[in-house]
């Protein structure tokens, strides 16, 4: 009886401070997102000044060269070009929920879509650049935003899960 309790106590424990990790992972993953963006965005800018060609076939060669989650976005809008603009591509790529990114972000990022494809190249370009330092920014708030809420998100379950066992006994 004694080891049954034990080990109920240890998986409560456990199952705690793992919700705790996943939650914390969660910041530590939009740095990352926000970082790959910017990476993207910087292969498209190079991309559309010196090849000229057209947005679908650019977001194929990116999604294949860049992380998989971010890839995927620009892999959704390529083949979304299929049937509208490119802006609304963009964003209906960009509110797919399989990113770690907040509104804020989003909103940033859905902001290229206001002359993608229906400007000439030098205002595709400009756009990029300023979407570029608005996520400059972000990637500063979601680090200091992560450097504050991972440690708390990880002690805070490692301290729920040892109240809860320590209520239980």
């Amino acid at each position: 009886m004694l080891v049954m309790k034990i080990l109920i106590y240890s998986c409560i424990f456990l199952t705690c401070s793992a919700i705790g990790i996943l939650k914390s992972q969660k910041y530590v993953y939009r740095v990352d997102e926000l970082k790959e963006f910017k990476n993207a965005l910087n292969m498209f800018k190079t991309k559309i000044k010196f090849t000229y060609e057209p947005l679908p076939e650019i977001f194929k060669q990116i999604s294949s060269t860049i992380e998989p989650s971010i890839g995927s976005i620009f892999k959704i809008a390529s083949h979304n070009m299929s049937f509208l603009t490119a802006g609304e591509a963009w964003n209906k790529a960009i509110d797919t929920d399989i990113l770690n990114i907040n509104m804020e972000d989003k909103n940033i990022l859905k902001d290229l879509s206001k002359l993608l494809g229906a400007t000439d190249v030098e205002g595709q370009i400009s756009q990029i650049e300023v979407t570029s330092s608005f996520l400059d920014e972000q990637i500063k708030k979601a680090e200091k935003e992560k450097e504050k809420s991972e440690q708390m998100y990880r002690k805070l379950g490692v301290i729920i899960g040892l109240g809860i066992v320590i209520v239980l006994v």
